[in-house]
């Protein structure tokens, strides 16, 4: 049977910065039989990969998913504009809006179940419904080229290299948000439903991770009660 599983924003405590790093170190120690240098190294050092961590949560960017007791299974940050010294020189058009996603780990207890796939997929949906994102983008390890390869195979397209090679996630995909369809059996359900972020104005490229928070229109709003109905009929099947 599915497991019933909800998704929330993450509130910036120290319980769960030291859950995203657990998370973080979990994935590490099984990538490091994988034949990739990805995150076998805090990048660039402990002190700033845990000072990035902490920010996404003073933001609001990042969320995670947890099992019925509690238990973190998943996590992903967002953020509404990309890092100009990231995407400076992508081959695609970064005035149009998207939702950029950062920092995706699954724990290996939920690996087969597709909840990665899934929680890309829910990142491209809520930028779209939030804020009009009309791109869901990510930025790739550059040497794990199986993650390269899973990316594709989910439909995203290389869109260039970020400029700067000593930079580890150097590898730029993207993907139609009108590409992704909202899933028939999902796997989690959103209960918490704070402010949204909204894009900057004009829309361009910024170089901070996410942007503030502001009010809820009627949009989202109506698909706010949408998320809640889903919830509460995963509830009543649980």
């Amino acid at each position: 049977m599915t497991p019933t599983l909800r998704i929330a924003r993450a509130a910036d405590t120290p319980e769960n910065l030291r859950t995203i790093i657990g998370l973080r170190e979990e994935a590490s120690a099984w990538l490091s039989g994988k034949g990739t240098d990805q995150w076998q190294k805090p990048w660039p050092n402990r002190r700033r990969r845990d000072a990035r961590i902490r920010r996404g949560l003073k933001r609001g960017a990042t969320w995670i998913v947890r099992d019925e007791a509690g238990r973190a299974v998943a996590t992903v940050s967002t953020a509404t504009a990309p890092k100009s010294k990231v995407w400076r020189e992508a081959e695609c058009d970064l005035s149009v809006p998207a939702v950029y996603a950062h920092g995706l780990i699954v724990t290996r207890d939920f690996a087969g179940w597709g909840l990665g796939a899934e929680l890309i997929d829910w990142t491209g949906l809520r930028g779209h419904r939030d804020y009009g994102a009309e791109w869901i983008r990510i930025d790739v390890w550059s040497s794990n080229l199986a993650l390269h390869e899973y990316y594709t195979k989910r439909g995203f397209t290389s869109c260039g290299v970020c400029p700067d090679r000593r930079y580890p996630s150097g590898m730029l995909f993207q993907k139609n948000v009108l590409d992704i369809a909202e899933p028939e059996r999902p796997l989690f359900a959103e209960l918490e439903l704070p402010a949204v972020v909204a894009p900057p104005a004009g829309r361009g490229v910024a170089s901070g991770d996410s942007c503030p928070p502001v009010f809820m229109d009627e949009e989202y709003q109506a698909s706010s009660r949408s998320w809640r109905r889903r919830a509460a009929s995963l509830s009543r099947s649980s």
